[in-house]
């Protein structure tokens, strides 16, 4: 059976301020599918997350989102409705003044009703196991339950795909966890950027790295030390192999 992707992107190039940020890239997102997109410290991969709604604007290549070609800014608004962008820092993501008031505000604009909106946010924050942060000052809230409550505002928009740039940030380990069981629950397609292997390998179907503005192939790749260590390695293209040097 043909399954229609909710990202198909061809040759997709991004410059800025005369560097190629993103040259050639590649790339398609299935429903349901979990990808793992890892790279060294400034390899490109927000600006790709960023390119896939529409804040970044790609100097070549084709961009499909959700059966359509997108191309100018009206063209993502249906994109940014329909794909949940999580930020790698959290304070970029929270402005409203309550945790509440936050989390409805994505429904409100999807054109929900106040009541509505409220009862939405509700229902996501028991979701999570965060109805007790409801009424919480958002600026208040420690760096661990600003990153969930940044993603039940992103989850109260009831996306079909997910961007998670760094997710588990500021995390300790009792908010990893939930955060991880939370994920690994939704029947979403992700797109996950994360230094954690660990993390990625128990979450992602497939994993690509990216690396001075090229996207390839990779694999998870176990080395046997003292201690247990998952790494990621580049794919050989034409006989699938894993090269010998790890990649972060």
């Amino acid at each position: 059976m043909d399954v229609t992707p909710l990202f198909d992107l061809a040759d997709v190039s991004v410059d800025r301020a005369g560097r190629r940020v993103l040259d050639r890239v590649s790339l398609r997102l299935d429903p349901g599918e979990r990808l793992a997109l890892v790279g060294p410290n400034g390899a490109g991969k927000t600006t790709l997350l960023r390119a896939l709604v529409g804040l970044e604007t790609p100097s070549a290549g084709r961009l499909v989102a959700f059966g359509r070609e997108r191309r100018v800014e009206k063209d993502f608004r249906e994109v940014r409705a329909r794909a949940g962008f999580l930020f790698q820092d959290a304070d970029d993501q929270l402005f409203s003044p309550t945790v509440i008031e936050d989390v409805a505000f994505g429904p409100l604009n999807l054109g929900l009703s106040a009541k509505e909106a409220v009862a939405r946010a509700e229902e996501t924050l028991e979701r999570l196991g965060l109805a007790a942060l409801a009424r919480r000052i958002t600026h208040r809230l420690s760096g661990g339950e600003k990153r969930l409550v940044a993603l039940a505002g992103v989850l109260a928009m009831r996306p079909e795909a997910l961007l998670l740039d760094e997710p588990t940030n500021a995390l300790d380990a009792e908010r990893f966890a939930r955060l991880e069981a939370i994920l690994a629950d939704l029947p979403l397609a992700m797109v996950i950027v994360s230094h954690d292997h660990r993390f990625l390998e128990r979450l992602a179907h497939r994993v690509v790295l990216l690396t001075e503005g090229r996207l390839v192939p990779a694999a998870f790749h176990r080395h046997p030390h003292v201690h247990d260590h998952v790494h990621v390695h580049a794919l050989d293209a034409d006989h699938g192999r894993a090269h010998d040097a790890p990649v972060g």
